[in-house]
């Protein structure tokens, strides 16, 4: 056992709070719902980025590289300036939704560099221009671009030109739960000498604003170079920082006279951006000169000569220390190595030919997926009333408006975020698929994730999921019982085949009333054909099956439809495994087994047997619009919609059934009595390889014709993967007629050119790696009944045939070599820019996108979410054992 394994046993068995401390600030609290108190729901206005630096948040906090407690209530983050910017760099840029050509985008240039589950040692990269950030030209530039060009980036602004630019790697190393090193490493890559002013920064996130009586903390220098900071509720801290730097002080509350032209406070108050303006403009007014307050930075200035670096030692300690850098570089060291001692130890099962940049692929990835814990503070109820003090008022708009039914909800946990500037909110879809390859590292935390979504403080009353806190009615696919399934057998196989079965238990009943809200919400007809209105993939369709139809009526959904009875099998192989310590839930497995054969039936024959979503002549699903003079069409897109059933695939053993009587008689009084759905499901009275039963959507004749189409290169196989959309509609655009306008389904392989749904939320045909992952796990599935028996062409028309199996590790393969090396050294998801292929300071540092070119691979959309596309280090492993 390595010492990180250590830490995270402690962490579990012995309470000992290894994770009290991690990166757990956002990266862009400015900007979100939370902190939108505006009378019309216009949450990027009402704070924006300018307005951040002297706004104090009301639900959580934000830094450069920073940490906090797990509670947000003590943060550390790191600020800096060049010497040419109007204000410091403590936050990140990027553009709202209204400014950019293709949604909101940051614009910084920063990367997760490593991590252990513990935090124990953590490591990022900041890029910061030595010239004036071109905050303005971002904003013009991208203004003046259309939806059909591509973003105009920070490295298109020529900022770095000559590599006049600091390097900034920012370090942290734990001597215990509450002992923290910290070290600031500034490169110079200029061909000059250069100055830049290094700030950490530490601070309390202001609790005493919103309620009257609360107490105010309270942070003063101790000694020449020491914070003391003193907490009601956390104690005392003490902030080290090495060479005794000037301490500036000053509270982390609003400027009012700043932001709302109110009357200066009295005198004596220094406000939340008082460090910026001493630094920047140099008012010496801005902070306290009693050296006492709620926020305190300690003042380096470096002068760092061409190609040289600098370093700045701190030390964040709940202890007094005597000698708090005596043993600073020897720690800093040990938890170094600790940390390549988990990961050689975690990574053995990559083949040695994987070679050390799928190993530094893997080790980002999982650094990305770390470094994307947020502090995530959400009361539903109090941010619709308003507080007792401040500016946060309510009024009627706010109690009738967003989220207004979610009054239960209650958020106040360390959760997994898709990007922290992006996405700084959870997702339940996107949660649901960070959990897998979470548990490779922290199985425990993984499974707290997904018992987080089914709390009764989380989940509805009704038995709904949140979505995200833009609009926690949307609907998202239900894939937490799939996640759910997979982390349960991740962690038994981790445990020597011991499963965590309270665990399984516990979800699965919350699981049990999610299910049953799918059914009575989402299936209007009560004839198992789902209607679940966005699903994550709005981007594909000819409507916004969030809204009312443009025709009136519905549209019966492949993918909700799909997406329902890959729910019941999994509920169903969850009930069959609690079975096996408690018969009573072969009932429950039953019953689930039952609703995936009505569903399957609906999938065949269509809800009422006149018009199911089949199309026995293109050999793809369809989705179909329902008119309310009774007309049925089908939306004749090709798209993923069409591939979501080959999700809905279960294998049972021979001696799994056999030790279930109940739930096999079951099984068999269906398969007797209604054989017309008996002869839907794929093989159940024929074993396959090692008498195995399939469950699938999918029976063998249309398997095989739904995969000729997917693996066509000329529709969905692309060279990275499986396309969102058959690039046979970028020269057959699909085209839906009305009375009032006609609407078009056209292939875009990469960023969108229509704006129907608002934002970035129109995406035509770039590779995603959730769907790309459940295609590559369905595949599997079906070989393990199926095995050599089942051969496709793959690609379609090459006389190349494949078994499932080395179909699905051709998927995999294709997926992974966007962000691996090629021959040539050049990575797709980098594109054409020369400095990230090229320059030895940019080109192994990875960046994990919301989504990828379907035809060039390069990456696109959101830069940093790694959650989702962290399936990397699964795709990695998996291709280690084919």
């Amino acid at each position: 056992m390595t010492q990180e394994q250590q830490r995270l046993q402690d962490t579990t068995t012995h309470l000992i709070p290894w994770k009290k401390f991690g990166p757990y600030l956002t990266e862009r609290q400015w900007g979100t719902v939370r902190e939108d108190y505006s009378p019309d729901g216009n949450a990027w206005d009402y704070v924006s980025h300018d307005m951040a630096r002297s706004k104090a948040y009301r639900w959580g906090e934000e830094g450069l590289g920073g940490i906090s407690d797990d509670q947000q209530l003590l943060c550390f983050s790191v600020a800096l300036w060049n010497g040419v910017d109007k204000q410091l760099k403590e936050r990140l840029f990027g553009l709202t939704n209204g400014q950019g050509n293709h949604g909101e985008d940051v614009k910084e240039l920063y990367y997760y560099l490593d991590s252990t589950p513990t935090h124990s040692y953590m490591k990022m990269l900041y890029k910061y221009p030595q010239r004036k950030f071109p905050y303005r030209k971002l904003i013009e530039a991208n203004a003046r671009r259309s939806r059909q060009e591509p973003e105009f980036e920070l490295l298109d602004t020529g900022v770095f030109d000559k590599s006049r630019y600091f390097d900034v790697f920012v370090e942290y190393a734990k001597a215990g739960p509450e002992d923290i090193l910290i070290k600031v490493t500034v490169h110079n890559r200029g061909p000059k000498r250069a100055t830049v002013q290094v700030l950490p920064q530490l601070w309390f996130r202001n609790t005493w604003s919103w309620e009257y009586g609360a107490k105010r903390p309270h942070m003063h220098q101790s000694q020449p170079g020491a914070v003391h900071a003193e907490h009601p509720l956390l104690g005392h801290y003490h902030l080290y920082c090495d060479d005794a730097p000037r301490l500036l002080f000053c509270d982390n509350d609003t400027n009012g006279a700043r932001l709302y032209g109110q009357p200066a406070e009295a005198e004596g108050h220094y406000f939340k951006d008082g460090i910026n303006d001493f630094v920047v403009e140099g008012d010496e007014e801005a902070i306290n000169p009693e050296q006492t307050g709620t926020k305190a930075a300690a003042q380096y200035v470096l002068s760092v000569g061409a190609g040289e670096a600098r370093t700045v030692r701190l030390r964040l300690s709940q202890p007094w220390q005597d000698a708090p850098f005596a043993d600073f570089d020897h720690l800093f060291w040990t938890r170094q190595q600790e940390a390549n001692e988990f990961y050689d130890c975690l990574q053995e099962s990559l083949p040695a030919e994987a070679g050390a940049d799928a190993r530094n692929v893997q080790r980002q990835a999982f650094a990305g997926m770390l470094w994307s814990k947020q502090y995530y503070y959400y009361d539903v109820s109090k941010w619709l009333d308003g507080d007792q003090a401040g500016e946060n008022v309510s009024g009627d708009y706010r109690r009738r408006g967003r989220n207004s039914n979610w009054r239960h909800l209650y958020n106040a946990d360390i959760i997994s975020m898709p990007d922290k500037w992006e996405y700084p909110w959870y997702a339940a879809w996107d949660l649901a698929f960070h959990c897998v390859p979470l548990a490779m590292v922290d199985a425990e935390f993984a499974k707290n994730q997904l018992r987080l979504l089914v709390q009764d403080r989380y989940m509805h009353p009704s038995g709904q999921l949140p979505a995200y806190e833009w609009n926690l009615n949307d609907v998202n696919p239900p894939v937490h019982a799939w996640a759910t399934w997979r982390v349960y057998k991740m962690d038994a196989k981790l445990n020597d085949g011991r499963g965590d079965r309270a665990f399984l238990e516990s979800v699965f009943h919350k699981l049990a009333l999610n299910f049953t809200w799918w059914v009575n919400r989402k299936d209007r007809d009560e004839r198992n054909i789902f209607e679940g209105g966005f699903l994550g993939l709005d981007n594909i369709g000819v409507f916004d099956r969030s809204a009312p139809l443009p025709t009136g009526g519905k549209i019966e959904q492949s993918d909700g439809t799909s997406w329902m009875a890959m729910f019941a099998l999994n509920m169903m192989r969850m009930a069959l495994e609690l079975a096996k310590t408690n018969p009573v839930y072969q009932e429950m497995a039953g019953k689930f087994f039952e609703h995936f054969l009505y569903i399957a039936d609906a999938m065949t024959r269509g809800g009422d047997g006149r018009f199911n979503l089949w199309d026995e002549e293109d050999g793809f699903y369809y989705d179909v619009l329902h008119t309310p003079d009774g007309a049925r069409t089908r939306l004749k897109v090709r798209s993923i919609v069409g591939l979501i059933p080959l999700f809905a695939v279960e294998v049972i053993d021979e001696e799994l059934l056999n030790s279930m009587p109940e739930f096999t008689e079951r099984a068999r009084w269906l398969i007797d009595n209604r054989p017309h759905l008996a002869q839907l499901v794929s093989r159940w009275q024929e074993p396959g390889k090692g008498a195995r039963h399939l469950l699938g959507l999918l029976r063998r004749s249309r398997l095989k014709r739904l995969l000729a189409r997917m693996l066509d290169e000329t529709e969905f196989l692309a060279d990275y993967g499986i396309r969102a959309l058959s690039r046979y509609h970028q020269e057959h655009p699909y085209i839906f007629s009305t009375a009032e306008a006609d609407f078009t389904v056209q292939y875009v392989p990469g960023e969108a050119e229509s704006s129907m749904f608002g934002g970035n939320s129109n995406w035509r045909g770039p590779i995603w790696f959730p769907i790309n992952y459940l295609i590559v796990e369905s595949l599997q599935r079906y070989f393990f009944y199926y095995d050599n028996k089942f051969k496709v062409e793959c690609p379609t028309g090459s006389g190349n045939y494949l078994n499932l199996q080395e179909v699905a590790m051709e998927l995999a393969s294709r997926l992974t070599k966007i962000l691996l090396k090629d021959e040539k050294g050049r990575r797709p998801a980098f594109g054409q820019d020369e400095l990230l292929q090229t320059d030895p300071n940019f080109k192994d540092y990875l960046l994990f996108h919301e989504y990828f070119h379907g035809d060039d691979g390069h990456g696109l959309g959101a830069n940093h979410q790694t959650g989702w596309t962290g399936l990397i280090v699964r795709l990695l492993q998996q291709r280690a054992y084919s």
